[in-house]
């Protein structure tokens, strides 16, 4: 599973806390380490397209002090005047912020470094200014073993840093100028002029496809590390990002799928565990929660569904108590762990975290509806499937952006004219199609677009049934779950028998991650109790036993749910249904003993004396109900309770029956003895 290095860019760098901390060093160590430093500084590459000449400055004066560090080092005693040491713990600091400006300038984001042009300006001019007043204050004459050569050079030093006013390059000024032009016309719903954009990517190096896609993900960096400080600098970063992105897709186009890129293996080929993906979007979850139930999700995803007005849990379909979500820190730490083990780029998403509408400014919003009406004119235009593939690719990419995005591309018309290729024979192809349209499905108002096209529908169903790929048919899968969030479109979902029949057959053919897909929709389609009849004619509960043991919680969640809306006798008659479900509640995982306690008490209530026979003949039965009554959730404690309960009643049922019949024989031996 190795993946190119290419794909994972260094992580941008940010001032340590040890730039501002005097180092606790001995004498000549402390020299050494400021030798060390400034040698490190000295390597260090001058920036190409900003802040030229203040980095290539202040890097040309960390390289003359390396000449006065390895003249003290080489003449001087073991121990240095105390005057010397407070200077250079001094100098140790501002070296240490320059080195991490330097880095912070060369890794970051060419665009926010433009926009931030004259605070960056100020910054190198006040550690230059800084620099020369250490050195005004350096005790030379208490070094006699110095050369007068280094003399000369710690004056020359000194001048050189002294400067009184702040350096701002004119021409970055005027480039930071035309980026706020293009910004304002974007604004204003001006399509920005190609040469002009041109002119002003290629000043900033973004040369082509690849780096624009590496800048995108600088200004992604930056937004998580100014939002919990400065909404306004989030906004800017975000229009930023669709300027990027827009001018990425006009100047260079789409982008050629990862998958391409890569000979043997991709990052479109890592498989990530199924635990550390989200039930609601299947993406690798950045802030995973819990919510009442006990379920896992990603912050985001779960919040739109409870702002969506959802009041049940999204895979087990169980009523949320409540509707806190507790961060799952265990989780977060694994998913980083697997990350950096794998070399997958991981950056958390933190509960403030604002990359949605609430932040997204004008100019942002019209650069992505440019975007994507963009694109969607290309695609319409496109002859060939290669074309197509990298324009898809593009719009899939978007789409899982943000809401915003989802609507944009939508608007834009791209529903209709990505239809045509759920049926493409490339299977890539199919792929990106159906993820799109996925991606497009989570905002509410796609749902209706979707729904209402009959041809985008059943184009969805068919990738169920028929798709090229197990991906293809997962995502499609995840499509109808995505619909099926929709009370009003269940009905027409499950009317199709043709749904049900894909999902069934997915659940019990396709690899584990498109069998909870399957799985989680089946159970949203439940949720409709007029489904119930037409999913047990679809042998959905025989499937739900069949698969239980791959994946125990969404299957033994669908028996219970089927059973308590209506089918508990099928439940009760299926083969195997009530030793799994018992099978389950004693040794399955925790997160499934709560549906199995529950599907037993209504199979148990609704299937006759022979179901609790079969119940009661699993070995150790009681004791897993009293451990589930003792430390499971508190709705498994009340169902253990009950189910023990009606157990207990059919106990004492049977004793007496047992009783009378005994009774009964006894008086007729009498009988028969006396006569």
């Amino acid at each position: 599973m190795a993946v190119s290095p290419s794909f994972f860019p260094p992580r941008k760098r940010r001032p340590s806390p040890g730039s501002f901390i005097s180092p606790n060093l001995s004498d000549l160590k402390l020299v050494r380490s400021l030798l060390l430093l400034s040698q490190e500084i000295s390597i260090i590459k001058p920036l190409n397209y900003l802040q030229k000449r203040s980095s290539t400055s202040i890097i040309r004066k960390s390289k003359l002090l390396v000449i006065l560090f390895e003249e003290i080092l080489r003449n001087e005693k073991k121990f240095l005047p105390r005057s010397a040491i407070l200077c250079f713990e001094e100098i140790y600091i501002v070296l240490q912020r320059i080195k991490s400006l330097l880095e912070d300038c060369s890794n970051g984001s060419k665009m926010w470094l433009l926009i931030q042009n004259e605070s960056v300006s100020n910054s190198f001019h006040e550690l230059t200014v800084e620099l020369s007043t250490l050195l005004d204050i350096f005790p030379v004459t208490e070094f006699p073993n110095l050369s007068e050569d280094v003399k000369e050079l710690v004056i020359l030093i000194r001048k050189q840093c002294w400067e009184k006013k702040c350096f701002v390059d004119p021409t970055d000024k005027n480039l930071r100028y035309d980026v706020i032009k293009l910004l304002d016309q974007i604004k204003k719903e001006i399509i920005p002029d190609y040469s002009e954009l041109l002119r002003v990517f290629g000043r900033l190096g973004l040369i082509g496809s690849g780096s624009c896609k590496e800048e995108i993900e600088s200004l992604e960096d930056e937004v998580s590390n100014h939002n919990q400080v400065c909404e306004k600098s989030t906004v800017e970063i975000i229009a930023l990002i669709g300027l990027v992105r827009y001018g990425k897709c006009v100047l260079f186009g789409a982008s050629t799928p990862r998958y391409e890129l890569a000979s043997s293996s991709s990052f479109s080929e890592v498989v990530f565990p199924e635990d550390f993906k989200c039930p609601i979007s299947l993406d690798l979850m950045k802030d995973p929660v819990v919510v009442a139930t006990g379920q896992t999700y990603d912050r985001n995803s779960i919040s739109h569904w409870i702002d969506s007005g959802h009041e049940t849990c999204p895979k087990t379909g169980q009523n949320l108590v409540h509707m806190n979500l507790i961060p799952n820190k265990a989780m977060k730490n694994l998913i980083a762990l697997w990350c950096r083990e794998n070399k997958i780029p991981f950056e958390s998403t933190e509960p403030n975290d604002k990359i949605n509408m609430t932040t997204i400014n004008k100019a942002a919003m019209e650069a992505t509806r440019m975007t994507a009406v963009f694109l969607v004119d290309k695609l319409a235009a496109s002859q060939l499937p290669e074309t197509a593939n990298r324009i898809i690719f593009e719009l899939r990419v978007l789409s899982k952006t943000s809401s915003d995005n989802r609507a944009c591309i939508a608007e834009a018309g791209a529903i209709p004219k990505l239809v045509q290729y759920l049926a493409s024979e490339n299977a890539q192809l199919q792929v990106n199609a159906v993820t799109t349209i996925l991606n497009l499905s989570i905002f509410e108002g796609n749902k209706r677009k979707i729904m209402e096209s009959a041809e985008t529908l059943e184009g969805v169903i068919e990738v169920l049934r028929s798709g090229k790929t197990w991906e293809a048919k997962e995502n499609a899968a995840a499509t109808i779950f995505s619909l099926s969030a929709l009370h009003e479109y269940r009905k027409k979902l499950w009317r199709k028998s043709r749904v049900v029949k894909g999902l069934v057959e997915l659940a019990k053919s396709g690899p584990v991650s498109a069998k909870k897909d399957a799985l989680v929709a089946i159970l949203n389609l439940a949720g409709d109790r007029d489904a119930v009849g037409r999913l047990i004619e679809g042998g959905v509960v025989e499937m739900a036993v069949e698969v239980a043991e791959a994946v125990p919680e969404e299957a033994v969640a669908i028996l219970a749910t089927v059973a308590k809306r209506g089918g508990a006798l099928a439940v009760a008659g299926a083969k195997g249904a009530v030793r799994k479900l018992a099978e389950v509640l004693r040794d399955g995982p925790e997160t499934a003993k709560e549906s199995a306690a529950a599907g037993l008490v209504s199979v148990c209530r609704r299937g006759g004396t022979e179901v609790l026979a079969q119940l009661v003949a699993t070995p150790g039965i009681e004791r897993t109900i009293w451990e589930v009554m003792g430390m499971g959730t508190m709705r498994a404690r009340r169902k253990g309770a009950s189910l023990l309960r009606i157990l207990r009643r059919w106990s004492v049922a049977v004793e007496d029956q047992t009783a009378v019949a005994y009774s009964t024989n006894h008086v007729s031996t009498l009988s028969i003895v006396q006569t």
